[in-house]
Parts: structure tokens; sequence; C-alpha cells
């Protein structure tokens, strides 16, 4: 009973804010889905890749050459590649959500307009349909921008820390071997 409440709940809310707002839906459900795939890969499969590249650093004889220091580069790239893998993607969707609701806000204000030309510009309850059409998908689509905007910051923040962690693990290593040698 509940579960058909809240999807009538759901439905009435589309059908104010007009088809944009569907679009905006999939968009932000889609966005967090990139999200929390990135978060699943920074908790599970993050620390197996630093792993993997410090035991290829560490089984490494030689590390003071510039070929050496071009792997170490290279090591750290792809440990911040996999873990950074589609955040521009994710800020282009970010980007989208608000461009989505402006469009939303211009489909819900022809709306207003033709009803004004139809019904003339004192019929204000005709008209309140269409400016309701236009203000939610601006918030849903300002709702999804922040919120993907906070998610994409830490993530960025996130995978400059374990870029700077990675390559102070892996000079740390060759520091520790000067010292014992």
């Amino acid at each position: 009973m509940l579960l058909l409440e809240f999807s009538h709940a759901i439905q009435d809310f589309i059908e104010t804010g007009g088809q944009v707002l569907l679009v905006i839906g999939v968009l932000i459900f889609v966005m967090w889905l990139l999200i929390l795939e990135r978060i699943f890969y920074y908790l599970r499969g993050h620390r197996q890749a630093v792993t993997a590249a410090v035991q290829q650093w560490q089984s490494r004889t030689e590390r003071n050459s510039w070929e050496a220091e071009q792997i170490r580069s290279a090591l750290i790239s792809r440990v911040s590649m996999a873990l950074g893998g589609n955040l521009p993607t994710l800020q282009a969707l970010v980007a989208l959500c608000p461009l989505l609701g402006l469009m939303g806000t211009v489909t819900g204000m022809i709306e207003v307009f033709d009803v004004m030309a139809v019904a003339g510009s004192g019929n204000v309850r005709s008209m309140a349909a269409g400016v309701s059409k236009a203000t939610i998908p601006t918030m849903a689509g300002m709702v999804g921008a922040l919120s993907g905007v906070f998610a994409t910051t830490w993530l960025k923040r996130v995978t400059k820390r374990e870029r700077v962690t990675l390559a102070q693990q892996l000079a740390l290593d060759d520091s520790q071997l000067q010292l014992s040698a």
C-alpha cells in the first residue's frame, strides 16, 4: 500500500514538472550510479591497485635512473587514472543538470504563454500549472547539480590525496633503501 502511494506521488510529481523532469530524474540516477561505483571502487579495488603498484616498484632492483623515475610516474598515473576513471563523465553530467532544468523552465513558460494567448492574462489559475511546470524542473536540476558537485569534488580530492600518498610511498621506499645501505 505504501509503495503504491509512493509511486502515485512520484507519478504526480513528474506530471506536474513535465517530461523534462523525467529526463532530469534519469540523468541524476545515472550520475549517482557512477558516483557510487567510484566510491565502491575506492573502498574495494583501489587498495589492491596501490598494493600491486608498490609491489611492482619494490621488485625493481634499480630505482635511481631516469627510466626508473618514468616507471614510477607511470605506476602513479595508472593508479590515479583508475581511481578517477569516470570523473570527467560525472562532471559533464553535473553540468548537464542545470541546463536541463533551464530547458524545463523554458518549456513551462511556453505553456504559460500559450495559456495567456488562449485564456487571456487574467486567468491566473490556468497559468499556475505552467508556472509549476517551469519551476519544478529548475529545482530538480539544481538539486541534482549541487549533490553531484559535492560528490565529484570529494572524489577529485580523494584522487589527488591518493596520488600524493602513493607518490610518497614510492619515494619513501627509496629513502629507506638509501638509509639501510
